[in-house]
């Protein structure tokens, strides 16, 4: 790994990606490199077979402050007073948490300190979150005047409307219980056993088909926004395609065999 680089990636001999935000300067912002490096390794990830499930983590007291706003502020130096500027970097990040919930691979937050605004957002766009029990989230636009509307899409789809409009209408800090009580977070666990407790979900995920994941994590959103009837049909032919798959046929076989599958991840 380099010590020196924005995001350090160590892939474990299990298949097991942890990416770590480093530009602990910034305090992990969003900064356009930071964007195009996260955006790069995702999708790098997602057509690695050696990739069965990826960490997101960071260094330093912030797991991610959202945008930069210094470097958002220089953006409003154009004729135009930031507006090609700021829709390009908002296209980016909304590139970004999109290619997280399309990444094959299942996507774990791990995270410590504070998680703001656009981080908070990658926090709820990860498949799972595991966060230390003094880690806390907030969308804190509504203080400087900029209501977390981009944070709100991905939020709004892991909380309760009401929980989602607190955070976004009083920007208040919301601690790790109370975000793993309204579904922001799988669970907070002490500081000292984070790692240990995000590496151990990763591992037993990571032991499955990971054809399977793929076809259930893809699945499991693309279901989530159609009405009832048309969920049902979508799912029943992807689980009569997946009936079909090498292994279900051997994870099925193994179970009334009694014994250990061997995936063939297809």
């Amino acid at each position: 790994m380099q010590s020196d680089a924005i995001l350090l990636r160590d892939l474990t001999d299990d298949g097991i990606l942890r990416l770590t935000l480093n530009d602990t300067g910034r305090r992990n912002a969003l900064s356009e490199a930071m964007l195009k490096t996260l955006a790069d390794s995702f999708a790098e990830a997602g057509g690695n077979p050696s990739v069965r499930v990826i960490i997101l983590a960071a260094n330093g007291p912030a797991f991610c402050a959202g945008h930069d706003l210094k470097e958002m502020t220089a953006g409003r130096a154009g004729p135009d007073r930031g507006k090609a500027y700021f829709a390009k970097v908002m296209a980016m990040c909304s590139s970004v948490m999109q290619g997280i919930v399309t990444c094959p691979k299942p996507v774990i937050a791990e995270v410590t300190g504070i998680a703001t605004a656009a981080g908070c957002q990658l926090v709820a766009s990860c498949d799972l979150a595991i966060a230390a029990d003094t880690a806390q989230f907030s969308t804190p636009g509504v203080h400087i005047g900029l209501f977390c509307s981009t944070p709100m899409v991905a939020l709004s789809r892991n909380v309760g409307n009401k929980h989602a409009m607190e955070m976004l209408l009083t920007g208040d800090m919301t601690p790790a219980d109370r975000a793993a009580e309204i579904g922001l977070i799988n669970r907070a666990v002490p500081a000292e056993a984070l790692q240990d407790a995000t590496m151990e979900m990763a591992r037993k995920i990571a032991s499955k088909s990971s054809m399977t994941l793929a076809t259930g994590k893809r699945a499991f959103y693309a279901q989530r926004e159609m009405p009832l009837a048309q969920a049902y049909d979508y799912a029943s032919n992807v689980m009569v395609e997946n009936m079909l798959a090498h292994d279900a046929e051997e994870g099925i076989g193994a179970f009334i065999e009694k014994r250990a599958p061997l995936w063939q991840d297809a």
